[in-house]
């Protein structure tokens, strides 16, 4: 039998401007392409755990219109539940995103639908695991986390304050170094991920650091859904019964793949192209480097004792 999860969370369309470079303060650029991709946290993460071989149902708000409808295509392609969508009258959210030659990028996200989620109409069923972000309301994600003791994996983007319900309910978090200023002190989570963007990922247990991960070498393009492809793979590879090491570097490899490519659910990796924790980028083999350790010295107030 497969791994399962229920991923509750934002979709969007994402309006994606390619630009030679990101403008400065109080600066116009003109001659951008735009494009139209399906996005949004929650649906990135529904789309690539899918494509790695779970079997995912998708929870979240999109309005009845023609921007809502283009939002649901590709998670319709890769054969996720979309029974529990609920179809509201607020405009579906959107994202615009300015994407530039080294695939840096700057995103913008005007929430719509998202921030309409019914919390009393969310159904997760019986997953393996919980999926959420932060681009939904708290009470929404509160509402998904009290209809099961699956395993809950949050990851804190955008960065913004959570409430600490959630926190103490999450097994795994997932932030990179500006979400988890915001988290400021607060509880942690059995799990705790920190992506570096380019020098890789740790992971914690209990404060104590139990991987580290570089990812391979690759052209980045367009870094939109790389931590969305990181989450999903390292949920997934967990729920697979893999150690904390392989997930890791497993995890790392996937968001090296989402970062070269263009566009944010296109880009996510099926499962076939993260082996073991490397990828395949245009017929070559790109390895990972991966070390584990003691726990460091400014992660000691990380991880926290939970009861079970």
């Amino acid at each position: 039998m497969g791994t399962s999860l229920t991923v509750v969370g934002s979709i969007n369309l994402d309006l994606v401007a390619t630009v030679p470079r990101l403008p400065r303060a109080g600066e116009t650029l003109t001659g951008a392409e735009l494009d139209y991709v399906p996005g949004g946290k929650g649906a990135n993460q529904a789309v690539a755990a899918a494509r790695l071989g779970a079997e995912v149902r998708f929870v979240g708000a999109v309005g009845d219109d023609d921007f809502g409808r283009q939002a649901l295509t590709e998670l319709r392609a890769a054969g996720i539940d979309l029974s529990r969508v609920q179809v509201v009258q607020t405009a579906t959210g959107i994202a615009l995103i300015l994407v530039d030659e080294s695939g840096e990028n700057q995103i913008v996200v005007v929430p719509g639908a998202n921030h309409t989620l019914v919390p009393e109409r969310i159904e997760v069923g019986e997953p393996q695991a919980l999926v959420s972000q932060l681009e939904i309301r708290d009470d929404a994600i509160e509402a998904a986390m009290r209809q099961t003791e699956a395993f809950f994996c949050l990851n804190a983007a955008p960065a913004r304050p959570v409430s600490g319900a959630i926190l103490e309910r999450a097994d795994l978090i997932v932030a990179n170094s500006l979400e988890l200023e915001a988290l400021g002190s607060s509880p942690l989570g059995t799990l705790f991920a920190l992506t570096l963007g380019a020098e890789g990922a740790l992971l914690l247990e209990n404060g104590v650091e139990v991987a580290r991960a570089e990812p391979p070498p690759v052209e980045a393009v367009d870094g939109t859904a790389a931590g969305d492809a990181f989450t999903a793979c390292l949920v997934v590879s967990l729920l697979e019964g893999r150690d904390r090491e392989e997930a890791l570097r497993r995890a790392c490899a996937a968001g090296a793949i989402a970062a070269s490519r263009p566009g944010a659910q296109p880009s996510l990796p099926t499962a076939a192209e993260v082996v073991s924790g490397c990828v395949f980028v245009n017929g070559r083999l790109a390895g990972v480097v991966l070390r584990s350790g003691p726990a460091l010295p400014w992660c000691s107030t990380w991880g926290r004792q939970r009861d079970g």
